[in-house]
């Protein structure tokens, strides 16, 4: 039976040229340059034409050389497109490995997201994203680190490597936050070669910072956040669009050292039907030719008035907004991740008992006696 021929996946290299060492490759591209260079003046030298004088002699030996001169241009031409397309190719891979797509369903909640790279060259930005589901909860992060590029998309691997550990392993959010600041701080010190910073003193500050969002989404809808410097999301619902929270920010990451005490901000609840939109700067500070911002609230509103809300509708709605008021690719990152709560309404009772998460039953004082609400004509069992 014929050996089967392995079928090539789309967007990967051949297997010739995959197999291509570097050093193969340097010599083929500056060997037929000097091959052709070579026959030009072999050419000149050696063929009687060269030396002709007459007008159709003069004629051929023009024609020879721009044939000549034509294919080292094209050669040159071919080899700077194939090293033009294995960069692009490397460049998608680093940023699927980077910002993976988030499957559409997460625990109930459907998710939709999109990143655009103001470096057009390297198709790698410093906006980053992530959701996951946890036995805590469906935890959310989005951030954006100072500056874009390769060096933002370092900053933004060490963020995202850390959360989808820490998210599975913390039991709140403080935690989750508080690693992934220990993981900037040494970030940093592998950039600088500076030594751990002694007990009880903080790492000096760098230029490196990230803005970061965690959220946390419980199975009854309850939403707890924990914002460092980033813009809190839109929550859109029948009734319109509104903050998710109103409190003021911690300071970005890598800037100051967090505060010993990071109690986690309730948020309004993501209900059925509803869609939170997280999003960064990018997104509200992209202006048009007349340097006007973007109106993010307004596009907004106009993508709740769709019912049922589905996260790549809103998706659509705003990102075909967003290229329209720019006219083209936005001149900073942009990162948006909508998700839409598609869970079935838990009874009133197990809501009741999910959402009371502010102060433990044993802990808010005794219970008042209970109310005898029998009928009239109903006697108690003795």
């Amino acid at each position: 039976m014929p050996a089967r021929t392995p079928r090539r996946r789309p967007g990967r290299f051949p297997a010739a040229r995959s197999r291509e060492t570097p050093r193969g490759s340097r010599l083929l591209a500056v060997g037929v340059p000097t091959a052709w260079a070579a026959a030009a003046v072999a050419y000149r030298l050696t063929c009687p034409l060269a030396h002709d004088e007459r007008l159709s002699a003069r004629l051929v030996s023009s024609a020879v050389l721009c044939a000549i001169g034509t294919g080292i241009v094209l050669h040159v031409r071919h080899t700077l497109l194939r090293e033009l397309r294995r960069a692009r190719w490397a460049a998608e891979a680093a940023h699927g490995v980077l910002l993976r797509p988030p499957p559409p369903r997460v625990d109930g909640l459907a998710v939709a997201a999109v990143q655009l790279s103001a470096d057009t060259a390297a198709r790698i930005g410093g906006d980053l994203y992530e959701v996951v589901a946890t036995e805590h909860g469906v935890r959310v992060v989005i951030g954006d680190v100072r500056g874009h590029g390769p060096d933002a998309a370092g900053t933004a691997a060490t963020v995202l490597g850390c959360f989808r550990e820490a998210a599975h392993d913390e039991r709140d959010l403080a935690g989750v936050l508080r690693r992934l600041e220990r993981a900037m701080a040494r970030r940093t010190r592998a950039r600088t070669g500076e030594a751990p910073a002694a007990p009880g003193h903080a790492d000096p500050p760098d230029e490196d910072f990230v803005t970061v969002l965690l959220m946390e989404i419980l199975p009854d809808g309850t939403t707890r956040a924990l914002n460092c410097g980033h813009p809190w999301p839109r929550l859109l619902s029948g009734t319109g669009v509104e903050e998710l929270a109103r409190t003021d920010p911690l300071p970005p990451l890598g800037l100051f050292p967090l505060p010993p005490d990071l109690p986690a901000v309730r948020c309004a609840p993501l209900l059925p039907g509803t869609a939170v939109v997280l999003h960064t700067d990018g997104a509200e500070d992209a202006r048009d030719a007349d340097g006007r911002f973007f109106p993010l609230e307004r596009v907004l509103a106009d993508a709740a008035r769709d019912t049922p809300l589905s996260p790549q509708g809103v998706l659509r709605t705003v990102l075909a907004a967003l290229m329209r008021h720019t006219d083209g690719p936005p001149q900073d990152d942009v990162a948006l991740l909508v998700l839409t709560n598609e869970r079935p309404p838990q009874p009133a009772h197990r809501a009741g008992c999910a959402t009371d998460l502010s102060v433990p039953r044993h802990l808010s004082g005794p219970r008042p006696p209970p109310r005898d609400i029998t009928s009239p004509g109903h006697r108690p069992a003795p």
